[in-house]
């Protein structure tokens, strides 16, 4: 896997093509490790799935089509694992949206002692420093590097896990509000309660191949608290069992942007599709803006997209502007649409901004109809405790997904 990821769905397939060999016992043996931004150990593929320009299905269908899933765990167990934080998050809206008032809080506020060098790449360890620039600069960082980095950012530096958090999902290319928060939540103790993690410097060394081994890093981690939080609740359902009218647009988003494979679990809609789109707003993972990186692959994805997603005409999807809801409501208009139909997205900032568009095409006639992959629909709900439940269903949710190929 190079440093540049090309934000085209042919390009994860050929990162998958390149993969699919490389994902048993190989992938196994070597994930932990992080060589550094030319790694060849680890799939690359996380950019492309956060934003289904490929799917979760093809990517384990291929790698099973190669591998037995014994060989192949715990390459399936990483997609899984996006897919667990999606479903656990789903059930319990309110982390996420206190997650989101306390960075809005603590960016309006005067930042913490160390947050500006931190972000900077001027901290003094010199892991974290260079962990930093390389965020930056490539919009990725390994799995293993991203505990560690968490692990330094709250106990050793002191900081508040919410500001990392923000600072990854705003530099990530793969980065979405389940992942992302959760799993810095992890690292802190608040996610599994006062189970914490601790980033040493033999163990950075260890996985690094001696290319780091930072010294004054925390000997303790002490989880954080917090207020308790709501019992969880019920997943959403999605409306693609409602009225669904006669001129229907589809309006993909960066949380969904593989029109064919969707439609393709939806046959019935196809007929009645006139209009197509697609909206995206980087911009939205955050109060402070996005990355320059994030920015461009997102709406770079947008575009790859619209190009291969068309309406009954044969013309590529119009690219809308995501945050301005009006650009959303001319469009439907224009296209005398009676239904917009959306990709399900989870809790996060992509369904923020359609819980706040829904109003806006009522007050037009419109309906917004959301459909739900097959995928989250069987395994959302078995995220309802820790990831090991979750992980005894992934063979029967592997097997429903072949059976549904």
């Amino acid at each position: 896997m190079g440093g540049v990821f090309i934000p085209t769905r042919a390009a994860g397939l050929e990162a998958l093509d390149e993969f699919v060999p490389h994902a048993g016992a190989e992938y196994r043996r070597d994930r932990n490790h992080d060589l550094g931004p030319a790694r060849t150990n680890v799939s690359g593929l996380s950019p492309y799935i956060r934003h289904r320009l490929i799917t979760e299905h093809e990517v384990v269908d291929a790698v099973l089509a190669r591998h037995s899933l014994s060989a192949a765990d715990k390459f399936v167990q990483e997609v899984f694992w996006r897919t667990y934080w999606k479903g656990w998050l789903e059930q319990r809206p309110e982390v996420w949206r206190r997650y989101r008032a306390e960075v809005r809080d603590l960016l309006a506020a005067d930042p913490p002692g160390g947050y500006a060098d931190a972000v900077a790449g001027r901290s003094g360890i010199d892991a974290m420093d260079a962990w930093v620039r390389e965020l930056v600069d490539t919009g990725y960082l390994h799995n293993h590097v991203r505990m560690w980095f968490a692990s330094i950012w709250v106990f050793t530096l002191g900081l508040p896990w919410q500001l990392g958090a923000d600072f990854f999902l705003r530099h990530l290319l793969d980065g979405d509000a389940a992942s992302n928060t959760l799993s810095w939540r992890w690292v802190a103790g608040l996610q599994t309660r006062g189970k914490t993690y601790l980033a040493t410097a033999a163990n950075i060394a260890q996985y690094t191949d001696g290319r780091f081994a930072p010294s004054g890093l925390a000997t303790t981690a002490r989880a954080l608290d917090e207020e308790p939080f709501p019992r969880p609740t019920a997943i959403r359902p999605d409306d693609v069992d409602g009225t669904v009218g006669d001129r229907v647009g589809l309006l993909l988003h960066e949380e969904d942007l593989d029109a064919a494979s969707l439609l393709a679990e939806q046959p019935g809609l196809v007929s009645s599709l006139t209009a197509t789109a697609v909206s995206v707003d980087p911009d939205g993972r955050s109060p402070a803006p996005a990355s320059s990186l994030v920015t461009a692959f997102t709406t770079g994805a947008a575009a790859d997209a619209a190009e291969h997603t068309l309406d009954a005409q044969g013309r590529p999807a119009e690219v809308l502007g995501g945050a301005d809801l009006t650009v959303l409501v001319r469009w439907a208009t224009a296209a005398g649409l009676d239904t917009v139909v959306v990709p399900y997205a989870p809790v996060g900032p992509v369904s923020e901004r359609l819980d706040a568009a829904r109003p806006a095409l009522h007050a037009e006639g419109i309906a917004l109809v959301t459909v739900r992959r097959r995928w989250d629909s069987r395994a959302w709900p078995h995220a309802s405790r820790g990831f090991f439940p979750f992980r005894g269903q992934i063979p029967e949710l592997v097997q429903a997904s072949t059976r549904s190929s």
